[in-house]
Parts: structure tokens; C-alpha cells; sequence
């Protein structure tokens, strides 16, 4: 598959991980990189299969998921623009525990285990890097873990719309990042569910729906609202 080296380097600079790298440190980071073009629907990979570096996205979206036997889903995260994914089962040398979907047609970079391994190696920084963004990952997790046992639906719905809606404006509108049926599943709800809950919310006069086009039509009522 072709690349553009110089086109990976400056994409890798922008990325926490590796702002801090010289040149010469992201020429090597970008020797063992190799862009991945996935069409919308197209599985990225799925669980089983081995590890051998981490991904992040340039454009487009994936979602990470768990497939049961009967085909059903568990979304578990949704990987957007300057996300990585993979890192943790790349140091444990472990398959894939998840299965990858693109969402959207999507570019991504993949970095290979052994070029990120020599580098650690030479940089302690760069190890911190890692560690830092691992840990924050899990910092993450936990809080999902929070939400989904102690908080309400109505209440994960809110967090989703202030957080991931990026907007506490009065009359800001955002359009939801995928479909009503992945969102409901990455929080932990029924697609009926969610679509009631945001039903609710509109009945409140605290947001509009339109389609997926949410407009935030009071900030602070919603974010105090319980449901």
C-alpha cells in the first residue's frame, strides 16, 4: 500500500504522544507506519486476530465492539479523528478482544509494535508518553464503568449531549457523531430507550430533535435534570 511519509510525519507530530518527538525521531515513527483505508461497513478487524502495533485516525470513524454468537453488539467505544486504539494488547502481545468497524469511510494509521518498542527503548520520555495515555485510557474506562452503575439513563443520555455534544450553549446545535441504535449501545440503553429518553427531554423544553440535529435549548436545566 502506498504512504506519504511526509504526510504521516505531520499528522504523528499533532498527536500528544508524539509532539514532542525531533524530526529525526518521527521519520523513524513514520517508517514503521502504514496507512489503512477501511470503506463504510468494513470490518478493520475482529476479535481473535493479532495485535501488532496500534491505530489511530486521521478522518472517518470506528466503532470497537463485542459480537455475540447471535450476532447482537456491544459498542464499546467510538474512535474519532486523533484517537488511538490498540496500545494496551500491543504491550501485553495479546489478539484483539474487540472487533473494529468503520462507521464512515476512514483513514488510519497503523504503527508497528517493533518501531514503537525501539523507541521506548532509547526515549524514556517517550515511555512516560505511553504510560500517560494508557493511564488516562483507564481513567476513562473507569468512569464509564461509573456511569453505566450508579447513574440513570436520563443521566448518561445528559452527560453524552453536554460532553460528547461538546456544547453547554443555549440553542447550540450539534448533529449526533453516528446513529441513534450505535449511541444507545455505547451507553449502555436500548435503542428504544434512548429514543424515549430524548423524547422526554424534548417534551421538557430543554432540547430539540430533528433527525439526528440536536439543538441545546437550556444548558443548565438539562445538565440539573433527573428524569
Amino acid at each position: 500500500m502506498a504512504t506519504n511519509k511526509t504526510r504521516i510525519q505531520d499528522f504523528l507530530a499533532k498527536l500528544p504522544l508524539f509532539n514532542e518527538l525531533s524530526e529525526r525521531e518521527l521519520d523513524t515513527i513514520a517508517a514503521g507506519t502504514t496507512e489503512v483505508q477501511v470503506q463504510r461497513g468494513e470490518m478493520l478487524f475482529h476479535r481473535g486476530d493479532p495485535c501488532v502495533g496500534f491505530h489511530t485516525v486521521v478522518y472517518g470513524q470506528i466503532k470497537l465492539m463485542f459480537v455475540s454468537p447471535m450476532g447482537g453488539e456491544k459498542v464499546v467505544r467510538l474512535i474519532g479523528p486523533g484517537d488511538c486504539f490498540g496500545e494496551a494488547l500491543m504491550f501485553l502481545d495479546k489478539a484483539y478482544i474487540v472487533s473494529a468497524q468503520a462507521l464512515a469511510d476512514t483513514m488510519l494509521l497503523h504503527v508497528s509494535k517493533n518501531v514503537l518498542f525501539a523507541e521506548i527503548d532509547s526515549q524514556p520520555g517517550f515511555a512516560r508518553k505511553m504510560l500517560g495515555g494508557l493511564s488516562q485510557r483507564l481513567h476513562s474506562l473507569m468512569g464509564d464503568v461509573e456511569a453505566y452503575s450508579l447513574r440513570s439513563g436520563t443521566q448518561r443520555v445528559i452527560g453524552y449531549l453536554l460532553k460528547d455534544g461538546g456544547t453547554h450553549q443555549d440553542g447550540r446545535q450539534f448533529r449526533l457523531e453516528t446513529s441513534k441504535t450505535v449511541i444507545a449501545s455505547r451507553l449502555n440503553l436500548t435503542p428504544e430507550h434512548f429514543s424515549r429518553i430524548l423524547h422526554d427531554l424534548g417534551a421538557n423544553g430543554l432540547i430539540k430533535v430533528k433527525g439526528r440535529e440536536i439543538t441545546i435549548m437550556d444548558a443548565a436545566k438539562l445538565s440539573a435534570y433527573q428524569g
